[in-house]
């Protein structure tokens, strides 16, 4: 069972590290659906299978984030001023939406990251290929830091780094879709390693309660696995993002997250 549950996390991981660099979104996404049934095993008592399932992807996508934005920095696609400006209100919002979701019952989390699995897959099938505006300024100032506030919130109660919402957001800014999803890599680290540190704080008293291993809501020992598998397969996908059209692989990632939905759904109604 151990051995089996070491292999699926790598290959969760890979899986995950490879779409957070190919689209920029997608990859907490994939490690919290697989967490919400693979934490069970662990040991991890019911009450904070999701608490432990996001805190766990978050700490992971910080490892991602790195190894992405690298990879995409060497292309020149990171616009770095509008991540200085985003990162403020991510870091911020990545902060309050930790402390709500540790206070939030482990069903609540179920229901808002499979209603977030619904939302993301409408809009990634109904999206049309939008050009960039030509001679585009660059996104900076204090609106995008306003507007990465509530990103960053809404972030920490699905566990993911942003990109499914930084993305769009900065090709509506009329940035060219490999540059919005270069800048959104950069932008999973401050938001993810702020709301891992918040709900590492969110666990409180409940830290008794949970497994060997965990450092707050932080599975470590599965985080470090799911990391592993990640950080390799990111620049793979970042590689591939510089090549590809994505309106066919948006919509088979978008019936993946239907998939995940329904599945948190039915495991809510057991």
């Amino acid at each position: 069972m151990l051995v089996a549950l070491i292999m699926a996390a790598l290959a969760v991981g890979g899986v995950a590290g490879f779409l957070a660099g190919l689209f920029g979104i997608g990859g907490g996404m994939i490690m919290v659906a697989a967490l919400a049934f693979a934490l069970p095993l662990l040991g991890v008592p019911a009450a904070h299978v999701m608490h432990m399932a996001l805190a766990t992807s978050l700490a992971c996508i910080v490892l991602t984030a790195i190894a992405s934005t690298r990879a995409h920095a060497r292309r020149g696609s990171v616009l770095w001023p509008a991540v200085a400006w985003l990162a403020p209100g991510l870091v911020l919002g990545g902060l309050g939406g930790a402390a709500l979701g540790g206070v939030l019952a482990d069903a609540w989390l179920r229901i808002g990251f499979a209603a977030y699995c619904f939302v993301t897959a409408t809009s990634l099938l109904l999206a049309r290929k939008q050009a960039p505006a030509a001679h585009a300024a660059l996104p900076i100032g204090p609106t995008l830091t306003a507007a990465a506030l509530p990103i960053g919130a809404l972030s920490a109660l699905v566990g993911i780094g942003g990109g499914s919402m930084l993305v769009p957001l900065l090709v509506w800014r009329g940035q060219p879709a490999v540059r919005a999803v270069g800048t959104s890599a950069a932008c999973g680290l401050p938001v993810a390693l702020a709301a891992a540190i918040g709900y590492i704080l969110a666990a409180g008293s409940n830290q008794t309660a949970l497994p060997t291993g965990a450092i707050g809501y932080v599975h470590l020992p599965a985080a470090a696995l799911l990391a592993l598998g990640s950080t390799r397969a990111t620049r793979h996908g970042a590689a591939l993002a510089h090549r590809l059209a994505h309106h066919q692989l948006n919509r088979a990632f978008a019936l993946l997250l239907l998939l995940m939905g329904i599945a948190m759904v039915a495991a809510l109604a057991r």
